[in-house]
Formats: structure tokens, sequence, C-alpha cells
């Protein structure tokens, strides 16, 4: 059965996250009320996402417990939210319960058809792209993503939602929290299955056990399909086109309108969902043609004098190569920025990135690290960027730690080159894409 949001009052901690901003738009659009809070906000740092919101209907309130009262319905919190936060502790004062983003995900996705899209990478491209072609086959869905998708962030839109009226939901399953498990899908992708916030043993026994909380199939390439009992597996056809990237399914050749062999990929998947549950393969290839991709997924800021910025959200190894290694091809010289989004990420994945970035860049590119991203809490900080930096230095691989975005903006002013591109990554910090659109601005001025 459904959860009806209508008319009651939600509390959401932490609003200018993702995944935290998409559910504060479903609700808004749902009919309820809603009041958020941000650490962002009380530092007085204007965010285009809370701004967004706050012209949806949104009322932005101090991080201080004030926000909730008597009669709110829940205090929806983002994992990363801790738990001595005053928001929780007035919340348990008042007896209002505390419930997850993917919980209430969950809620709300009860009772309606439900395709869900899960994977260590590129689920919130598959998730968007997915939800794109289905509304450009006229099925109607309402999209939850964890990723603004082009063309629907106009307006008063955050882009990571859009409202259907077909019943039918397609929604991003997040495994870092293990909230996917909220989650009971009919039809599921699964994009891949590495090591990222678990061990991999454990990451894969998380992935089996949401696979069979799947009613029907789950769409994915064979070595995922090895893994899980109830899978549909897809070949990977995808090929170099040109300068694109191509794909056979069906015996049709499709072309994926965004770059790199990981979108296609990404295509792929999305399209084989589609026609499997019944679509004309030549619909789904027209369909895919006229997306335009998602905010901080290999995002073109702009160009300055020569010099080509991007944005993307990577924050693991294989987002991390699949990003560098794409915006090379076609790069004399990648200057790129990555920021660590926690003390535990980092300390899990520190020898395989190290590896990648060996291996991924050239003698000529350079990778300025920032600090690990830290919104609060009681995590061990026993591993830094400066650690990381120095290890690559002595393998011979160009890298350094920044302190500070006033610091790194002034090094790649200093260091960036017509035919290079500026390369900005990472997850969690809402910093990031406005520091890659100043650093644009900064270049144009020089």
């Amino acid at each position: 059965m459904s959860f009806h949001a209508a008319q009651k009052h939600f509390h959401l901690a932490g609003a200018a996250g993702v995944g935290m901003s998409a559910m504060a738009e479903l609700l808004l659009s749902l009919g309820a009320e809603i009041s958020g809070s941000d650490r962002f906000h009380d530092q007085r740092q204007d965010l285009p996402v809370l701004r967004t919101l706050a012209a949806r209907g949104m009322h932005l309130v101090p991080q201080d417990g004030s926000g909730i009262r008597c009669g709110t319905a829940a205090l929806i919190c983002s994992t990363a939210i801790e738990g001595d936060n005053p928001e929780i502790a007035r919340a348990r004062s008042l007896n209002i319960p505390i419930i997850t983003r993917g919980d209430m995900l969950g809620r709300l996705s009860a009772g309606h058809r439900c395709i869900a899209v899960a994977g260590t990478s590129g689920k919130t491209t598959v998730t968007g792209m997915t939800g794109w072609l289905l509304a450009e086959l006229g099925a109607d869905p309402t999209v939850v993503n964890g990723g603004a998708v082009i063309g629907w962030d106009e307006g008063e839109h955050v882009g990571s939602i859009r409202m259907g009226k077909s019943g039918l939901w397609v929604a991003e399953a997040d495994e870092s929290d293990r909230s996917c498990l909220f989650l009971h899908p009919e039809w599921n992708i699964i994009t891949n299955i590495s090591r990222d916030h678990f061990p991999l043993p454990e990451t894969i026994e998380l992935f089996r056990q949401f696979a069979s909380q799947t009613s029907e199939r789950v769409v994915c390439f064979p070595e995922t399909a090895k893994l899980l009992s109830n899978s549909l597996a897809v070949e990977n056809t995808v090929f170099r086109n040109g300068k694109s990237w191509s794909f056979i399914l069906n015996k049709l050749e499709i072309t994926s309108p965004l770059p790199g062999r990981h979108n296609a990929e990404n295509a792929l998947l999305a399209c084989a969902l589609c026609i499997a549950t019944g679509y004309d393969a030549e619909a789904v290839r027209k369909a895919l043609a006229s997306f335009k991709g998602i905010r901080r997924r290999l995002e073109l800021v702009g160009e300055a004098r020569g010099i080509r910025v991007f944005d993307d959200y990577a924050h693991n190894p294989a987002k991390i190569a699949a990003a560098w290694s794409t915006i090379a091809e076609d790069s004399s010289r990648v200057l790129g920025v990555w920021r660590p989004h926690g003390f535990g990420p980092l300390r899990q994945m520190k020898e395989a990135l190290a590896e990648m970035f060996r291996a991924e860049l050239r003698g000529n590119d350079q990778l300025f690290l920032l600090p690990v991203y830290y919104a609060g809490g009681s995590a061990e900080k026993d591993v830094s960027s400066d650690e990381l930096a120095a290890a690559l230095k002595a393998q011979g691989v160009n890298a350094s730690a920044v302190p500070d975005y006033q610091e790194l903006t002034r090094l790649i002013l200093q260091e960036a080159d017509a035919g290079g591109s500026v390369l900005v990554m990472g997850a969690r910090d809402p910093m990031l894409p406005v520091f890659a659109r100043d650093v644009l601005k900064r270049l144009n001025e020089r």
C-alpha cells in the first residue's frame, strides 16, 4: 500500500544533498508541507539548490531543531547526519518518527510499479536515461534520481525529479547506505558490482539480497549475471564509432549521445530494459538520441580560451578512471581535481585509487587533491589527501595536495593551456560545481 504524504509536514535535515534535495521536491510535488535545514545554509552559503527548493515552497530554517514541531509527520535524515544532531534530539523529545531518505523513498514508491537502478558505478546516469526513454516512449513515469537530468532542471525544479501520472516509478537505488533494500521493484538494472563502500564479498551479498527483492528480472552484463540468480544477461557489444561510441541491441546499431565507453554501456543497459519490458527497439533508439545527460556526470561546464572545464561526481576508482580516460581522449593535457568524500571511503579505497591514478595520468597530466570532505561528526581522521599525494609522487605521478579552493584556483590559472581540460571531480561537497563554474569565469577573465 502506498504512503500518502499530502498535507503532512516533514522536516528534512541536510536538504542540500543530492538525494535529500530530490526527496524535498518529490514531497512538495505530492502536496506535503516541507521545511528543511542544512549546515551550508547556517554558514550563509548561497547554494543554488537551496534557492530552488525555497522557491518551490520549502521553508529554510537553522539546523537547530526549530523546524520540528508537534504534528510533524517525520524527520527525514540523510545517513550522513550524525546522531548528536540537534534536530534528531528535538524529534526524539517530541516522539517524532526519524526515518532515512531511502526508507521514505521505499514508502512512497510502495504500491506502484517500480523499476530500480542500482550498481557501484553509473546508476545515476542509467536512472536518468531509463526515465527519459520511458517518458519519450509515452509511459509517463515518476522518476527519482540522484542527479539532475538536463532538461528537467529548468525553472523551479532541481532536475532529479520527474512527476508522472501513470503509476510507474523509476528510482535510483543506493547501496552506499544499504537503502536500496527499502525498494521492492518489478524490474531492476544492476550496472556493475565492485568494491567501494564495503569489501567486495559484502557488496556482492548486498546486491544479491537486493536482486532477490525484484519480482521480474535484473538486467545486467554477463559478469554481474554470474553473481545473481534472476538475471537477464545483456552482452556488452559497445564499440568505438569514429568519435562516438555505439552498441548493437536486437541487431540494431544504436549510438550513445554522450561521450565515453562507459556512457555507451550505461545506454545499452537502459535500452535493454526498455526493450525487455516490451518497447520497440527502433523507438528506443530514437528516444535515446534526445537525451542530453546528467548534471555533474561529465558535464561540460564551458570553454574558455580553448580550455574546457568539466564537472563530474566521480568518487571511486572506476568512476574516476572512466571520467579521466574519456576527457583525455580529446585533451592535450588534463588538470584533474579530486576531493575525497569522506575519511572512511578514502581509507577503504586508498590502494585502488593510487593504482588507478598511476594508470590513468599521462606524463603531462596533473592531479590536484583537495582535503577530505568533512561534514562534522565522529569520523576517524587517520587518512588524508596529503598521504595519497605523497604516495603518488613517490611513484612518479604528477600529484599534489592543495589546502583550499583559493590555492587551487591560483594553480589552475597558472597551469591551464589551450587544448587542455580541467576536470573537477568528487561527491558530497556542494562547492565543487560552484568551483567549476568560478574557475571557468576566471579563465575567461585571464
